[in-house]
């Protein structure tokens, strides 16, 4: 498994993540103009006193609004938590690696130590079968 792609660019949990963030992001902004439009759907109602279907289409785009307002909430949410949890499963694979990595290492080190002695012994029994004849 590999930290990063081939080419050197982020992974797929990698661009996962940054992809719930931008829609995270974006909830968040479409939760600030929602809201932002609700206090001016607000301030006009307020302004208006006029008759009752204007008042009962007011209430129906507020329930509206609100509801919009509910959903994008609870989305944003959900996408703060699954980017927490993807934030988390990132770490422990990237604590995984690490110990894989300072794992090869040592073998490594243990597979020079190996080929050094190989080394050695040749050349000993080269020079032992030099003195035999």
């Amino acid at each position: 498994m590999s930290a990063k792609s081939p080419a050197g660019g982020p992974t797929e949990r990698e661009q996962e993540l940054l992809r719930i963030r931008r829609d995270s992001d974006t909830k968040a902004a479409q939760l600030v103009d929602m809201e932002k439009m609700l206090q001016e759907t607000k301030g006009m109602f307020e302004k208006k006193a006029e008759g009752g279907s204007e008042a009962k289409n007011y209430e129906e785009n507020m329930e509206d609004l609100e509801e919009r307002v509910r959903s994008s909430r609870r989305q944003r949410r959900s996408s703060l938590h699954h980017t927490q949890l993807l934030e988390s499963q990132m770490k422990t694979v990237k604590g995984e690696l690490e110990g894989t990595l300072d794992h090869l290492q040592e073998l490594r080190a243990v597979l020079r130590r190996s080929q050094q002695k190989a080394e050695e012994r040749k050349a000993a029994m080269e020079k032992l079968a030099a003195g035999l004849r």
